[in-house]
């Protein structure tokens, strides 16, 4: 059996010293040219690959960055995904991607492993269920990282507050919920059905907060029977809509948690006979890229998913006084199309 190649023997074929190649590899000294031409070329003829244990024991990261999602599937965590993967290839790291399915355990888990592994950041994407637990656990593991020279990054989520040693990418949720709302309500809609996430998910409860602050700032009463709420497929929205036309709730329009619900909406009135928009004007949220594809045109909030992804590498991997704890707030929009008429 072929022995593996070790650091010596690179070393030896480049005719310098084990800490020079060590040197080379890291990429963190000054290296002359000649010598890093001579180890670069002993690491291909050898194909000596880095003892990432080796590394992490040495105290070095691991040129690693970790994404943590919900799942690679859903529009909104994939797009994101692929401007976290585009800007770590620019900055020569590796994108390592963690599903949880929504589960905060096994969320924390992952970032107490990369801690372990030193990976250079770790960036958790969308919503979480908030419990006291969860964030003191999170907080421990978080200065783990800070001390051990990493970043946890919170991308598309609030910051857990002021003294919590992580960067905050986030986009203006909550204004993106009041912008839709105030659409529909500056189109003459006064009785919208709002169609919500998980109770608890601080993506959806951002949303929720939005629509109510709409409402208020229009002086129409929030009516609770208008209120439900589901996961974010297709099917809940069905569900909801048929739920609430077999309640007898009335409503002119309807805002979506996301444009999963939205089209699981639309498909529900169509079902019981209603026209979009002409009975029911309907608003997603996510802009995801399926959302011009249905007919009519679904009326979405646009985000900047891309940008959120790029911009959690690029903050994760400064470095300097009061980079670990910066908190970004990006801006969303609505993409007009054809899923709302005005009443008025």
């Amino acid at each position: 059996m072929n022995k593996r190649p070790t650091i010596r023997d690179v070393a030896a074929m480049a005719g310098v010293s084990v800490a020079t190649v060590s040197r080379v590899l890291s990429g963190d000294y000054p290296v002359a040219n000649a010598t890093r031409t001579k180890v670069q070329r002993a690491v291909r003829e050898l194909d000596y690959v880095v003892n990432a244990h080796a590394r992490a024991l040495s105290g070095a990261t691991s040129n690693v960055v970790a994404l943590v999602m919900y799942d690679v599937v859903t529009p909104f965590f994939a797009f994101i995904a692929s401007g976290v993967e585009y800007q770590a290839t620019e900055s020569d790291r590796l994108c390592l991607v963690c599903t949880t399915h929504g589960d905060p355990d096994r969320e924390l888990e992952i970032v107490k492993l990369m801690r372990e592994q030193h990976a250079d950041a770790v960036i958790l994407v969308g919503g979480v269920n908030m419990t006291d637990d969860y964030r003191e656990r999170m907080y421990r593991y978080a200065k783990g990282l800070e001390d051990a020279g990493s970043r946890l990054v919170l991308c598309g989520r609030p910051s857990l507050g002021p003294d919590f040693p992580a960067i905050t990418v986030e986009y203006d949720n909550a204004g993106g919920a009041f912008s839709a709302t105030s659409h529909l309500l500056s189109s003459g809609h006064r009785r919208i059905a709002m169609l919500g996430g998980p109770i608890g998910n601080t993506t959806f409860d951002a949303r929720l907060d939005g629509y109510r602050r709409a409402l208020e700032a229009f002086r129409v009463p929030v009516d609770p029977a208008l209120i439900t709420h589901g996961d974010m497929s297709q099917d809940s929205g069905f569900r909801q809509v048929q739920r609430l036309l077999a309640d007898g709730v009335e409503f002119t329009a309807v805002f979506a948690a996301n444009d999963f619900v939205a089209a699981g909406a639309m498909r529900a009135l169509r079902a019981a006979g209603k026209s979009v928009p002409d009975d029911v004007s309907v608003i997603g949220y996510d802009d995801t890229p399926f959302a011009p594809e249905l007919t009519p045109a679904l009326t979405s909030v646009h985000l900047p998913h891309e940008e959120l992804g790029r911009t959690a590498v690029k903050l994760a991997l400064q470095r300097g006084e009061g980079s670990a704890r910066q908190h970004v707030m990006l801006g969303t929009h609505i993409a007009m199309r054809d899923s709302v008429r005005p009443l008025i």
